[in-house]
């Protein structure tokens, strides 16, 4: 911006007719160089760079930016420099879906945030933070007096650290949640912090046991008397979510055992089903390992005292739930390894019929080759002497015919008699 100023400075201490016309030209040429250069800056280096340069500076250099960056660097200024730049406009909460949950008569009620003034005056018992931006986790940290972090950069090594209680008395955890779309499945990660009787769930992807949670909490009454029970309620309709899945696997297993059982199966057919089980497997293999969490995180609830005598009771009915889905994912795999070993043995009858079939060829071949060969040497030739070519090599042709089908004749006849006879 200084090279530019100075450039600016000196094209216009020139005088020529066409000067305005140039230092237009040259004006909106430097403004656009700016703004490619805002482009590939993140928000936070452009909030500071803001900060240290003169008002005038930034004012100018805020002109450069594209309207659809202005919120989010909007979080990274102060305000008094906001209010310098953009008088009384405050940040939103742009992609995010930010809800507070108010508990009112033993019910729920959602309230949306969509700006800062929104927070003012609220006690939620549950704040639920969707794709919520680093500025944005950072406010909302710093209004409620806690930090939150973000649940897909978590870098922790020791895996006993996703369940633990700071220093300053918050509890904090961090699980897995089973997301199930369009025949594919993942886990999302997702961090429950809970500080000064508000719990504070900070997840990337929308996941339906948080829909249901709040369907649930805001239409039964004494649903939820507290953050703890928002927490159990989650993980509970976690494992109900995952059961629901477990019977969509049951089903998928049911069709692929009736077309491996099915008496003819091609290898196109055999490779489908392959796939369909893998699949099976790796959802089957998915909801184990997150009930597995789900495990030791209610584990460490109950560990940790926090719990009342009624939610270790809820706790440990969810335990319950979760020992007998592991017996349905202990029972599916058995099942997947079965089918599995029936459609590789599919696959081995396949190739041996191939296998089979040539040989039979070569063993009916090999006989004409023989003759064939007899055939072209120079004493079938005397053999022959005295009858026409025609006649002889009709007689040859013919011969080999009659004996390539005595031999795989014979050979249908010992195949015939090895099978075993019925009864």
């Amino acid at each position: 911006m200084s090279k530019q100023k100075l450039y600016e400075g000196l094209l216009h201490s020139q005088h020529s007719v066409r000067q305005p016309i140039v230092e237009s030209l040259v004006h909106r040429q430097h403004m656009a160089e700016v703004a490619n250069l805002l482009a590939g800056m993140p928000s936070q280096a452009i909030g500071s760079l803001l900060g240290v340069l003169p008002i005038d500076e930034a004012q100018s250099l805020w002109t450069c930016l594209p309207d659809a960056r202005e919120n989010e660097v909007l979080w990274e200024l102060s305000d008094a420099l906001r209010a310098t730049l953009v008088g009384g406009r405050e940040p939103r909460f742009a992609e995010s879906r930010i809800n507070a949950f108010l508990l009112v008569d033993g019910r729920l009620r959602q309230v949306p945030i969509g700006g800062r003034q929104d927070l003012e005056g609220i006690k939620p018992a549950w704040l639920d933070l969707l794709a919520a931006a680093r500025p944005e986790r950072r406010y909302i940290g710093e209004h409620f007096g806690v930090s939150l972090p973000d649940p897909g950069q978590t870098t922790d090594l020791e895996i006993s650290s996703r369940f633990q209680i700071d220093d300053k008395g918050s509890l904090r955890l961090r699980s897995s949640f089973l997301l199930y779309r369009d025949g594919k499945s993942r886990s999302i990660p997702v961090v429950f912090v809970v500080h000064q009787g508000i719990l504070f769930t900070v997840r990337n992807e929308d996941l339906p046991v948080f829909r249901l949670q709040g369907q649930r909490a805001g239409s039964q009454v004494g649903y939820a008397s507290d953050c703890l029970d928002l927490i159990l309620d989650l993980y509970g309709a976690d494992v109900e979510y995952s059961a629901d899945v477990l019977e969509s696997i049951y089903k998928r297993l049911g069709e692929v055992g009736r077309q491996v059982l099915n008496e003819k199966m091609s290898d196109e057919d055999a490779a489908n089903v392959l796939a369909g089980i893998a699949e099976a497997e790796d959802l089957n293999g998915r909801i184990r390992g997150n009930i597995l969490d789900t495990q030791r995180a209610l584990f460490f609830l109950i560990r940790s005292r926090l719990l009342g005598r009624s939610q270790r009771e809820d706790a440990k009915e969810i335990l319950r739930d979760i020992d007998s889905l592991n017996s349905h994912t202990a029972f599916l795999f058995d099942k997947i390894n079965f089918l599995m070993d029936a459609t590789v043995g599919f696959i081995n009858i396949n190739q041996n019929k191939q296998v089979s079939q040539l040989t039979v060829l070569s063993v009916v071949i090999m006989p004409l080759n023989i003759v064939a060969g007899i055939g072209g040497m120079s004493e079938f030739s005397m053999m022959t002497a005295g009858i026409p070519w025609p006649t002889a090599y009709a007689g040859l042709a013919a011969g080999m015919g009659l004996l390539g089908c005595a031999t795989y004749l014979m050979l249908k006849n010992l195949k015939a008699g090895r099978k075993p006879k019925a009864g």
